[in-house]
């Protein structure tokens, strides 16, 4: 039975999905634009930092005020309205609410929150993934303990790829490659919120119109966050990484099955079974023609001889040997889709990808020189972007994960370009999510450094 007749089924027995939304920024109101059209789904309460911010959005994406004024969650179940507050742990802790979705974007919080929700009973799908980067490992380990399921986001490209991923593999092909596109040249690492506009390809303007977060942007130029989700990636579907982060090679989407093969067949592979991430510009900063820029992709390869005839008879666009194939979907469309998380974990009891190994981190790299005294600001900021880079490489060097690199003061001289370690900073050990990712490494620190 597909997931929309499940719905529709829930719909007509009067029993809909109950959900809590945790954020009503961006991301979130793309949901919201959604669940109105949605059955079997009744978003009973939303809880942000600023409920006047998030009923302005509620009424931009087309909610009529009505809907959105219920004075409390026990009110919002008996006259299907929703209620909006500050106050996300009534929420979570609301018997009714089967499903938490949690859209802050800010990682520190997010594990609170995700942590919380499992205490409660609570499925979670988490669209912070920058929290996922740091402990998605130890979250989907806890939400088993406590008997629920913790999912990444249908929508943002990390599920996406897992999806194409599990089809590969669900088919019988082995994955040589699973990964994103995105728009890169090198020195787009130092971007900072001042220079974004101009590299992303608008103007002060039209972000200004648009209500655009300039470091939230940011955060997606400077490779930051295709680091954060390649590291979701890979934990999610055990792919390996590239050893020294990230290369972006620059290909259209008919070279993808070229450049992704292993450097001893052509490609820019160090072996078979990585995350990689495709630039959609040529190393001198030309724009590709048909580029996979908003889109994820997955090469396969064909093992077999019969296979391989396949491919060829069915028109499949391969690489010179015929072997190495890549689907893809051009575009993702963020808070659109992230019903599908919703329904698959209430419905199915299936996650749209969760952590199931420690492969990858996110390393903070210093944008410039930075001294001590300064204070790191985080993904897409003026300090530090994440590097990708392998968990045992991150563990040995004691990194510094981005996620935690938020409000931090640096302690001692760190050069451009260096990945920073907990010794470069006064950090603050009293949050959860410090003691999340401690916790972490030492539940994966004998497995990693043993098969390193």
């Amino acid at each position: 039975m597909s997931l929309h007749a499940k719905l529709q089924q829930r719909a007509a027995e009067g029993r809909p999905i109950r959900v809590g939304l945790i954020g009503a920024g961006k991301f979130g109101s793309m949901y919201l634009a959604q669940v109105p059209r949605t059955p079997g789904v009744h978003l009973a309460a939303i809880a942000d930092l600023s409920p006047d911010n998030a009923r302005a959005n509620l009424a931009r994406v087309g909610w009529k005020a009505e809907r959105t004024q219920a004075a409390s969650i026990d009110e919002a179940l008996k006259t299907g309205a929703t209620h909006v507050g500050t106050d996300w742990q009534a929420l979570v802790r609301h018997p009714a609410i089967d499903v938490v979705v949690e859209c802050t974007g800010h990682p520190i919080s997010a594990v609170d929150h995700c942590l919380e929700a499992f205490a409660q009973g609570k499925h979670v799908v988490n669209v912070t993934v920058e929290a996922d980067a740091f402990c998605g490992p130890l979250l989907a380990r806890k939400a088993a303990d406590a008997g629920v399921l913790y999912s990444l986001a249908f929508g943002d490209q990390p599920a996406l790829i897992c999806d194409l991923v599990d089809w590969a593999r669900t088919c019988g092909f082995p994955v040589v490659a699973a990964g994103r596109g995105h728009k890169w040249l090198p020195h787009f690492s130092a971007s900072t919120p001042d220079t974004v506009w101009d590299n992303w390809g608008l103007t002060p303007e039209q972000a200004r119109r648009g209500g655009l977060n300039p470091k939230m942007f940011n955060s997606f130029l400077d490779g930051s966050k295709p680091s954060i989700e390649s590291t979701a990636v890979a934990n999610a579907t055990g792919l390996t990484v590239p050893s020294d982060g990230l290369l972006y090679p620059p290909a259209s989407i008919e070279d993808i099955p070229f450049v992704t093969r292993p450097r001893s067949e052509g490609g820019v592979l160090e072996r078979k079974g990585m995350v990689e991430v495709i630039s959609s510009l040529e190393t001198d900063g030309r724009a590709i023609p048909y580029e996979i820029r908003m889109g994820v992709w997955v090469t396969v390869e064909a093992e077999t001889e019969y296979i391989k005839n396949c491919f060829e008879e069915y028109k499949a666009h391969t690489d010179p040997s015929g072997r190495y194939f890549t689907l893809y979907k051009r575009w993702h469309l963020i808070g659109l889709e992230v019903g599908q998380s919703v329904a698959s974990v209430a419905l199915r009891g299936e996650a749209t990808g969760v952590a199931t190994c420690w492969n990858a981190d996110v390393v903070a790299t210093a944008k410039r020189d930075l001294a001590p005294g300064e204070m790191l600001d985080g993904e897409g900021g003026y300090t530090v972007w994440g590097k990708l880079l392998p968990a045992e490489t991150s563990m040995r060097m004691g990194g510094l994960p981005l996620g935690l690199a938020h409000d931090v003061k640096v302690v001692r001289p760190v050069k451009k370009g260096q990945s920073l370690s907990w010794a470069d900073v006064a950090m603050d050990t009293g949050t959860q999510a410090y003691r999340v990712r401690r916790e972490m490494e030492q539940l994966f620190a004998a497995p990693v450094l043993k098969a390193a």
